[in-house]
């Protein structure tokens, strides 16, 4: 077991801790020497199994913990609401190789507390001289451990002009019925988007819901998948050209950009290869800028937990056609990064937090029917 003590104190305190579980002795090792590396991470200590994995978080409280799904004994599924409930200040990134059944478990990982998942190559060979996978590795470590903006240290007019609350601040911004609800989330986001969909309820019916949430191709039929079983409601991957109807949800599909096309006189999905937007494919940007040209006022634009500032020119598109825009706040967020970004843009409606963002839809379009 590395120690804390294998730095000095002063040097540690600059450095974000990592405790690395993982049942392969060159994995662990691997991962300490990328995160030595990278200058900016202590690696307190390293497990082989879930157990031992769980009696470090409860020992060093760190940072971040990264957690294979594949252990002996107790596994990374099983053993991440006690590491959660240990420290419960922990970002936990998952590390697997994904198939079908680790995507599944990793999602409804995803849904109980861990904030992200990145794929190990299939071969130690892969893992070792991929370059790419090094990146996404650190990249993600890095969003787990920055530091959010907080309310506060927003410029004094945005953080006093902005309306915050309810549907009551937004029901004088929507001039004719809202009928869509676009949603762009990432780091956190399969949790606050089940979450939301889940507390709208039978106000999805009345809605065509499309969502842009970033993740790798392998996980966003089963993330669709998950989200139907959970809420009730058929959600799915569309096709391009697919007419988009009321009822249900569309998740883009990883690697891909969802637009919306107007075609005979219907509102359809739009599938493309184009380059990212803003690093992403699915990008946020993409949705929300064609929602502002084929929707306007039709739509309410909401923009969830996530890394970056994908979705503020779309959401300040969707302001400017006439459309709600809703931004997660920030004690609510995994990381206030999108969100975030977007009310510093002044592209936001309104500020809500995740427990009141469902009910606030919900009301806002019944409060529209009814008015």
């Amino acid at each position: 077991m590395l120690s804390p003590r294998a730095i000095p104190a002063s040097s540690a305190a600059r450095h974000k801790t990592v405790v690395i579980a993982d049942d392969s002795v060159v994995v662990r090792g691997l991962f300490a020497r990328w995160l030595g590396e990278a200058g900016n991470f202590h690696v307190v200590a390293v497990a082989g199994d879930g157990e031992t994995a769980v009696a470090h978080a409860t020992r060093f409280k760190p940072d971040v913990m990264v957690l294979d799904l594949d252990m002996p004994g107790v596994d990374g599924a099983a053993a991440l609401p006690q590491i959660l409930r240990e420290s419960p200040n922990t970002g936990v990134l998952l590390a697997a190789t994904l198939n079908e059944r680790n995507t599944r478990i990793a999602l409804e990982c995803m849904t109980r507390g861990a904030m992200d998942v990145v794929s190990k190559p299939d071969s130690r060979s892969g893992m070792t001289l991929s370059l790419d996978f090094r990146s996404e590795f650190l990249l993600k470590l890095g969003n787990i451990v920055q530091t959010p903006v907080k309310p506060g240290a927003l410029p004094p007019e945005i953080d006093t002009d902005l309306p915050h609350a309810g549907p009551a601040n937004l029901r004088p911004l929507v001039s004719v019925m809202p009928r869509y609800l676009v949603i762009g989330a990432s780091t956190g986001g399969p949790r606050a988007v089940a979450k939301v969909l889940f507390d709208i309820g039978e106000g999805l019916n009345d809605l065509t819901t499309i969502v842009v949430q970033h993740m790798p191709p392998l996980f966003t039929a089963s993330f669709a998948e998950q989200v139907a079983n959970h809420i009730g409601v058929p959600a799915r991957e569309p096709f391009d050209g697919e007419r988009l109807m009321r009822g249900t949800v569309y998740i883009a599909p990883g690697g891909r950009h969802l637009g919306i096309d107007r075609r005979l006189g219907h509102i359809v999905a739009r599938i493309g290869d184009e380059p990212p937007v803003n690093f992403c494919r699915p990008a946020v940007d993409v949705l929300f800028g064609d929602a502002a040209r084929h929707l306007g006022a039709a739509a309410i634009g909401l923009v969830l937990t996530g890394m970056g500032s994908d979705g503020t020119d779309g959401a300040g598109a969707l302001r400017k056609a006439g459309a709600a825009v809703i931004a997660q706040d920030e004690p609510s967020s995994t990381i206030w990064g999108m969100p975030g970004s977007v009310v510093r843009a002044r592209n936001a409606s309104t500020v809500i937090a995740l427990d009141e963002i469902g009910a606030s839809i919900r009301c806002l379009v019944r409060g529209v029917q009814t008015a």
